[in-house]
């Protein structure tokens, strides 16, 4: 059933990003990441993030000035998830492991969708299971709502009327550059080692 709900979600983030989301980049010569990109978002990547007011570990609330210094692998799920968050964000880290290898320092972030469980203390203990220098951030149903519009993400809460529902949610990693933004995004389909070689390949090229 949750691949179900996955799968709706997908479709629904597809949508959203203008029926693209899945369509090789036109290669062009006044792009300088075009040798770097395998997709393509209707509107450009300006229509990918932005900014956004949230809550860290520490309970103290940052914004991404504050988060996206360098470059950073942006993730929405929740620290309930049962098996999609927990394999895509062990995935991420490893990319970022990976990278880190070749002398490159990317920012593994985890930004929840589910912010009535999900406290800072919740968070910091699902992050640190999963890599030293993975961010994670929650905030109020309005604030992380804001943060989904602007990266265009989906989710929707099943609501069972217990503290055991689970979330419906899209499912892509954004690679966000520090001064240029939105670079490029990674489906489940995306091997970690993927992964790694197409984001070095965007911060050598920025």
């Amino acid at each position: 059933m949750l691949k179900i709900y996955a799968g709706l979600a997908v479709v629904a983030v597809a949508g959203l990003l203008g029926g693209t989301a899945f369509v090789a980049l036109q290669r062009s010569a006044n792009d300088p990441f075009a040798d770097c990109r395998a997709s393509a978002v209707a509107g450009g990547g300006g229509a990918i993030g932005g900014p956004f007011t949230l809550v860290d570990e520490s309970g103290k609330s940052v914004t991404d000035k504050d988060v996206l210094t360098k470059p950073s692998l942006i993730y929405f799920g929740y620290s309930f998830c049962p098996d999609v968050c927990p394999l895509d964000n062990a995935r991420n880290a490893e990319a970022v492991d990976l990278l880190k290898a070749k002398g490159l320092d990317v920012t593994p972030v985890f930004i929840t969708i589910d912010p009535e469980r999900d406290t800072p203390e919740a968070l910091k203990d699902f992050t640190e299971n999963l890599h030293p220098d993975m961010v994670g951030l929650t905030g109020t149903p309005e604030q992380i709502q804001a943060a989904s519009r602007a990266y265009k993400t989906y989710y929707k809460k099943q609501d069972t009327g217990d503290q055991y529902y689970l979330m419906d949610h899209s499912t892509f990693t954004y690679l966000m550059l520090p001064g240029s933004g939105f670079a490029d995004f990674f489906t489940r389909d995306d091997t970690a080692e993927q992964m790694a070689e197409r984001t070095a390949c965007f911060i050598e090229k920025s």
